[in-house]
């Protein structure tokens, strides 16, 4: 099993999600973007995402590799966004996307099963790290799911629903792939 994004717009309960993954003994990888936003504005910096986003994109990106580089080879890895995430967030800022993004993207390859939560006004809060109104939130979920597709991602919708539903969605999503990957090597067994 491989290193697993979870994304979808701001507020839809990726943390939450994370944090109930890492009780179930996953490894888990936090949102790179909301602990540099808490860093930043605590040095002062101009460098935040509603002031200049180049150049918080290059810190998230330095971050994300990080993250990435860091997580076991064994067992699945989950993220709190991943690559993409950079590259949807400057699309929708009306932003270039320059090559260093892209690159990154097929040097660090995430597994191909992405899971994403849907805007959720219910569950919505602005908060110092999450500016954004529900409506641009809805915005930036266009972008993502646009930009996964195009990168060939294959997008697993988790309900809204309450947390432990959505832990026993991606634990019988993981079943599945690795039914399918134990299938496809009995196949490719009996063609040899």
């Amino acid at each position: 099993m491989g290193k697993f994004i979870i994304t979808g717009a701001p507020g839809s309960g990726k943390t939450s999600l994370l944090a109930a993954l890492e009780q179930e003994r996953y490894t888990c990888c936090g949102e790179a973007s909301r602990q540099l936003i808490l860093e930043l504005t605590a040095k002062g910096s101009r460098c935040l995402p509603w002031i200049d986003l180049p150049c918080f994109a290059q810190l998230v990106l330095a971050r994300m590799i990080a993250g990435y580089r860091s997580a076991p080879a064994a067992g699945p890895s989950f993220f709190d966004r991943g690559i993409p995430d950079i590259i949807a967030y400057l699309s929708a800022a009306g932003l270039p996307v320059s090559d260093k993004y892209k690159t990154s993207l097929r040097r660090y390859p995430y597994d191909n099963t992405v899971f994403f939560l849907p805007p959720w006004e219910d569950i919505y809060v602005q908060d110092p790290q999450r500016w954004q109104t529900f409506d641009e939130a809805r915005v930036i979920d266009e972008h993502l799911r646009d930009t996964y597709r195009s990168a060939g991602y294959r997008i697993v919708l988790l309900p809204r629903s309450t947390v432990t539903e959505r832990v026993e969605c991606i634990r019988d999503t993981l079943l599945t792939l690795q039914k399918d990957k134990t299938r496809q090597y009995e196949e490719k067994d009996q063609r040899i």
